[in-house]
């Protein structure tokens, strides 16, 4: 009973005591709204509760937010009912609810205004001060300055201004612009709207876009603005906060942190009215800081540079690894290009056309040799006299002779042999062609890496950058030296010639794969991400091949399997197999097989056109046939051909030997690739999983230290450490899975086939064979 007596007493006590405070509701005055709006306002309701606290109770309700659609009268009739109903405190926003509250010479109720205004606009009117239940809280933004940006960005010549049809009727705003665009050598187009269609109706004859109004616009029409300005190429730049940048517009002035800074101070302005403090001296002018921000993607898809002098100054949005190209590849792509494109390829595809060639030229040795030829003769008379009619003074004659090997032992090797040479060249141009795409999958994996490293570097310099705001900030409050300061400068120079670097090292891996591909070298290419188990990687598991290597009962067998296959696909070996089967040949050739005789036909037929003059006529008035033919049988055997032919086989013996010790060395080094991938492999699998805790752990351990060193519970050199570690674990884990792979294609070259270029029958066989290897391995 005594406790029950207790709690009401408290809740009573507790209830007088909130009976006590007073409440105090507050409207809001708007041009315009929108969800996105609606929500900010929400957040600045939050804002001002956390700040009045228990001071008193502040009301809001979504009734009391006034809208004028930048309709003067509309404005002024909004104050005026605020005046005249419940509302304790007012606050308005926006260039016609600050036009009309200007114009007022009182100010019954506590009226906060605010926005955000151009420096140069402030130079053309006088704020209020002092003035009471008036209070002035603006935050500016230099036209100029951003203009100045858009020129340095895109340099064009006529820029459209996009701006509220009220905001140019209330304000001197489009003589601001013209004088700025004589200043910069600029022609401003001015596009006044009263709803979305407006602007994007007036796109045309512009070369760049400056949104210098459209605060009320939804992201929805932001991003579609943005791509309308993208596919026109169109650079742009706003005058609103980041989140523009965000849904794709080029860049802005606008630092992100100005909006939180503008609720708080609106919430002390009202926390001074709700404790009856004077208001005299709040109104103020926030100096926010400017920081340039480029949506990378949006610059590359419009196709502007980037000047490197402005990295160091600028914070970018948006992922550099999404690149826009002409052309993206995926791995199975690249290496299919690869095998037809390669100029280096292409010149092993002639190899092979030239020594089939050598082949054909060895048959021909059997194809009949037919040869034609006539010739008219003069013979001197004193001569042709003596020659009885067989030399005549004028004598015209033809013939045609056949020449026809039959036999020949040293025709039939060199045949043999050339077969051989050109088996060989084929399976050097099998050797070439995995070479090739193994080198075409490095050079996709490398630009994997660099875009990962690019994105990488990119986050790193802001996260120097906000670490450099923290140390500023101690710096002021007194917490760190300028030392601090200093080195984070340091720091960032450091990281801006890294990222530098970066964007570079990204172009020149685009340029090795265009050599490979044969594409020219500016082409512009990209690849797409490499993830296990998905894309051209769904219909072959390598985490199953993970599986084999990393259990060490499966290990064993499945490696011993891995080299047998090696073995049999190897080009290597194939080409020494065939070199042998040419250097035997030529043994056999220069051993028994020189005493095989050399068999051969020759005929000729002979035909005489004419003859006259002295000894045209036999002795006896004999006449000659005018034709007649020959036919003979030529059989040659070698009998002693000054030692050549020993010698011959002497080195064919000798290269013999040679051949089969590079075999066996060659079936050494294919076991030893063989281990040293699987065992790289296995060293992957782990590094995968490591790399993961790796990146967590460090990224926990630098928000940790971020917030010690803020607070100065630790030093420099520990936030360093924190963020060089974190740099280090993003790096590892990025590239944990292309390394992966690329070192499965490793394997796979030294295995002699890809299985990204297998059929699925193909992966098949391959599973079969292993089977069988077990199974007989285990009888």
């Amino acid at each position: 009973m005594r406790h029950t007596f207790l709690i009401i007493a408290l809740t009573f006590s507790i209830c007088l005591l909130n009976a006590q405070k007073s409440t105090f509701n507050i409207g809001f005055l708007l041009d315009n709204t929108n969800s996105e709006i609606d929500s900010l306002l929400n957040h600045l309701e939050d804002e001002i509760t956390a700040v009045v606290g228990e001071d008193a109770v502040v009301s809001f309700s979504k009734t009391n937010r006034l809208v004028n659609n930048f309709d003067k009268a509309i404005a002024t009739k909004n104050y005026e009912q605020y005046l005249e109903g419940d509302i304790d405190i007012i606050i308005a926003f926006g260039i016609v609810n600050n036009a009309t509250l200007y114009k007022r010479q009182n100010y019954p109720k506590p009226t906060i205004v605010f926005g955000l205004l151009s420096t140069e606009l402030l130079q053309e009117i006088e704020l209020k001060e002092d003035i009471e239940n008036y209070i002035s809280i603006v935050t500016t933004q230099s036209y100029r300055e951003d203009l100045e940006y858009l020129i340095e960005l895109a340099k064009p010549k006529r820029i459209g201004v996009v701006l509220e049809a009220g905001y140019l009727t209330s304000s001197p705003v489009e003589s601001i612009f013209d004088k700025i665009g004589t200043d910069l050598q600029f022609e401003p187009k001015f596009i006044p709207f009263e709803k979305f269609e407006d602007i994007t109706a007036n796109l045309d004859d512009i070369d760049a876009l400056y949104l210098a109004g459209g605060y009320y616009l939804e992201s929805d029409e932001i991003r579609e603005l943005a791509e309308l300005l993208i596919e026109k190429k169109i650079p742009s730049f706003t005058a609103n906060p980041i989140n523009d940048v965000e849904n794709g517009i080029l860049a802005t002035n606008h630092d992100k942190a100005s909006l939180e800074q503008f609720f708080r101070r609106i919430a002390l302005a009202v926390e001074t009215i709700v404790n009856g403090n004077t208001m005299e001296g709040l109104g103020v002018r926030l100096e926010t800081n400017k920081a340039l921000t480029i949506n990378y993607n949006t610059a590359d898809r419009i196709g502007l540079p980037l000047k490197y002098s402005l990295i160091a100054t600028t914070d970018f949005i948006g992922d550099p690894k999404k690149k826009v190209a002409d052309k993206t590849y995926n791995l199975v792509a690249v290496m299919q290009e690869a095998i037809i494109e390669n100029l280096q390829l292409e010149t092993f595809r002639q190899d092979i056309e030239l020594t089939d060639k050598d082949v054909q030229l060895s048959k021909s040795e059997y194809l009949p040799d037919v040869s034609a030829n006539a010739a008219g003769n003069y013979t001197d008379p004193a001569i042709a006299e003596l020659g009885f009619g067989q030399t005549p003074e004028v004598q015209t004659i033809g013939n045609v002779g056949l020449n026809q090997l039959v036999f020949s032992n040293a025709a039939n090797a060199n045949i043999t042999i050339q077969r051989a040479l050109r088996d060989a060249q084929q399976e050097n141009y099998n050797s070439e062609e995995l070479n090739t795409v193994f080198s075409a999958a490095q050079a996709y994996f490398t630009a994997l890496i660099l875009k990962a490293n690019l994105s990488i570097q990119n986050q790193n310099l802001g996260l120097t950058k906000y670490n450099l705001k923290i140390a500023e900030e101690n710096y002021e409050a007194g917490q760190a030296g300028k030392s601090d300061v200093l080195r984070f400068r340091s720091e960032m120079a450091q990281n801006t010639q890294q990222m530098v670097e970066a964007v570079n090292q990204l172009e020149q891996a685009f340029y090795n794969l265009n050599f490979i591909l044969n594409n020219p070298i500016e082409s512009k290419i990209d690849v797409e991400e490499a993830e296990l188990l998905e894309g051209v990687f769904e219909n072959y598991n390598y985490k199953q091949l993970g599986t084999f290597l990393d259990d060490p009962t499966l290990r064993l067998p499945f490696v011993k399997f891995l080299v047998q296959e090696a073995m049999n696909n190897a080009p290597e070996l194939k080409v020494l197999d065939y070199n042998l089967e040419a250097t035997k040949r030529s043994e056999r050739l220069f051993g028994a097989g020189r005493f095989l005789p050399t068999v051969a036909l020759q005929g000729q037929y002979n035909y005489e056109f004419s003859r006259s003059g002295v000894g045209s006529t036999f002795l006896g008035g004999r006449t000659r046939p005018k034709d007649f033919y020959t036919f003979g049988l030529n059989v040659t055997l070698p009998i002693f051909n000054q030692n050549k032919q020993n010698i011959n086989q002497q080195i064919a013996e000798i290269q013999t030997k040679q051949l089969n010790v590079s075999k066996d060395n060659l079936k050494l080094n294919i076991e030893k690739n063989i281990n040293d991938a699987v065992l790289n492999i296995i060293n992957q699998i782990s590094n995968i999983q490591l790399s993961k805790v790796f990146e967590e752990t460090a990224k926990e351990a630098l928000e940790l230290t971020q917030t010690s060193y803020a607070s100065g519970a630790v030093n420099i050199v520990q936030l360093l450490d924190a963020q060089n570690n974190y740099l280090q674990a993003q790096l590892a884990s990025a590239n944990a899975t292309y390394n992966y792979l690329l070192t499965s294609l490793q394997l796979e070259r030294f295995l002699g086939t890809f299985f990204l270029l297998q059929t699925e029958g193909e992966r098949d066989d391959f599973r079969k064979r292993f089977l069988e290897f077990t199974q007989s391995n285990n009888d």
